[in-house]
């Protein structure tokens, strides 16, 4: 085992793969030599093995990265276009969403495109409305995508391995905040984590908590102060959003018969919600108490870092909701 960031275990996963696949190939801004804390900083090191035909510098345009990208998976290769961030990644939703994600589709399965898109998603402190975006549930709602957010550096670098396999468009969502996370990482094997597949990180017995990315990190810690209060949560980090693991968090509610989901992004239109709706009307017979949700507020995020604590899904929020949902 070694202990390492999440950004490194998802660079080694990343090197492993290209090793093992020679159509393995990235391309996106400054990845022979970025700057800056992101994504693109996991590429230090890589051109030099690989060189720069498949680890590739592009313009400043994210339409181009995504659009070359997917014509690449189409032409029998397997492109990686990092986007840096989700809120730039807006700027190829065209290419994603309507190329990308119907391709299949549309030519009757005769054409796929393995392609994986890597995007930042979530806070980061004080960088504003327009880099702090959660649009996860933007990708999950669109057939055709695979949507992937992990949290520790172990699943960071399996769930990566997965998607590069995969033969459907994947959006790899990775948290900002979680590039820098360390955790122990077993590279004595390859580590594969299937998508689709949710992680138990802590069995319980009162209520279940589904989360996903960074608050499965933040979950940990409100599962061990709950415990103090004689609260057993059993936490569910979903990894995958799409396809998510029904099996997993339905068997789960089903001995707890309680449900709270916690999300970053905005409540309103949330992923939250459709576990909710799939939870009471599937398991209504089964729960002792009305499914519960906490998410962002539907406003900008604020620069300021204390109006952005008041944003945040912290700690306290799940703790507090986890409490008024075990009140009788």
């Amino acid at each position: 085992m070694e202990r390492v960031t999440f950004g490194e275990a998802v660079r080694r996963g990343l090197a492993e793969e290209m090793r093992r696949d020679p159509t393995v190939w990235v391309l996106g801004e400054d990845l022979s030599r970025a700057h800056g804390s992101t994504s693109s900083t996991q590429y230090f090191g890589l051109i030099d093995e690989f060189g720069p035909k498949r680890i590739v510098n592009t313009p400043i345009s994210e339409s181009t990265i995504m659009g070359a990208a997917v014509g690449a998976a189409l032409a029998g290769t397997r492109p990686i276009a990092e986007l840096r961030n989700v809120d730039f990644g807006l700027c190829a939703i065209d290419e994603l969403v309507n190329q990308a994600a119907k391709i299949r589709y549309m030519f009757g399965g005769q054409a796929r495109v393995p392609l994986v898109s890597r995007q930042g998603l979530g806070i980061k402190r004080s960088l504003g409305s327009q880099h702090t975006q959660s649009n996860e549930v933007w990708f999950v709602h669109t057939p055709g995508l695979v949507v992937v957010a992990p949290a520790t550096p172990a699943d960071g670098r399996g769930l990566l391995k997965s998607s590069i396999r995969c033969d459907d468009p994947v959006v790899f969502l990775e948290h900002k905040e979680l590039w820098a996370y360390e955790d122990d990482v077993d590279f004595s094997n390859e580590g594969v984590v299937p998508l689709g597949k949710a992680r138990v990180v802590k069995s319980g017995a009162d209520l279940t908590l589904v989360i996903w990315s960074r608050l499965a990190i933040v979950a940990e810690s409100v599962a061990e102060e709950l415990s103090m209060t004689g609260i057993s949560v059993e936490v569910i980090d979903l990894r995958t959003l799409w396809p998510w693991d029904k099996e997993t968090v339905f068997n789960s509610v089903r001995k707890t018969g309680r449900l709270l989901v916690a999300q970053e992004s905005v409540l309103v239109g949330g992923f939250a919600n459709e576990i909710a709706a799939e939870v009471s009307e599937n398991l209504h017979h089964d729960l002792i108490k009305p499914v519960k949700r906490i998410g962002a507020p539907r406003a900008p995020m604020p620069y300021s870092p204390s109006l952005e604590d008041e944003f945040r899904i912290e700690k306290p929020h799940i703790v507090n909701a986890a409490q008024l949902l075990m009140q009788s």
